[in-house]
C-alpha cells in the first residue's frame, strides 16, 4: 500500500469530524505508529466534543465502525483516539 493510500484514512477521519462539528477549522487528526497499529487522535473545538462523541458515543463508536471496516479491508489496524 502506498503512503498516499494509508494517508487517505487521516484524511478521511478529518472530513468526517469537520463535516460533524460546528468549528471545523479546528478539527486536527495526528497519525502515528503503536506497537504495529496506526492511532489516529483526533481533537476538536471544546464546544464539539459532544457532535463527535455523540448522545451515548454512537457517533464515536460509527466512526470507529468505518475505521474497523477499514482496517479489515487494508489489513492494518486503526484506531481513533478522541482527545479532550
Amino acid at each position: 500500500m502506498t503512503e498516499d493510500a494509508k494517508g487517505d484514512v487521516r484524511g478521511l477521519v478529518e472530513e468526517l469530524a469537520k463535516v460533524l462539528t460546528e468549528k471545523p477549522d479546528q478539527v486536527k487528526v495526528e497519525e502515528f505508529e503503536e506497537e504495529g497499529d496506526i492511532v489516529l487522535e483526533l481533537t476538536v473545538a471544546e464546544e464539539d466534543m459532544g457532535r463527535v462523541i455523540g448522545k451515548g458515543g454512537r457517533t464515536a463508536k460509527s466512526l470507529r465502525s468505518i475505521l474497523a471496516a477499514v482496517s479489515e479491508k487494508q489489513d492494518r489496524h486503526y484506531e481513533l483516539e478522541i482527545l479532550e
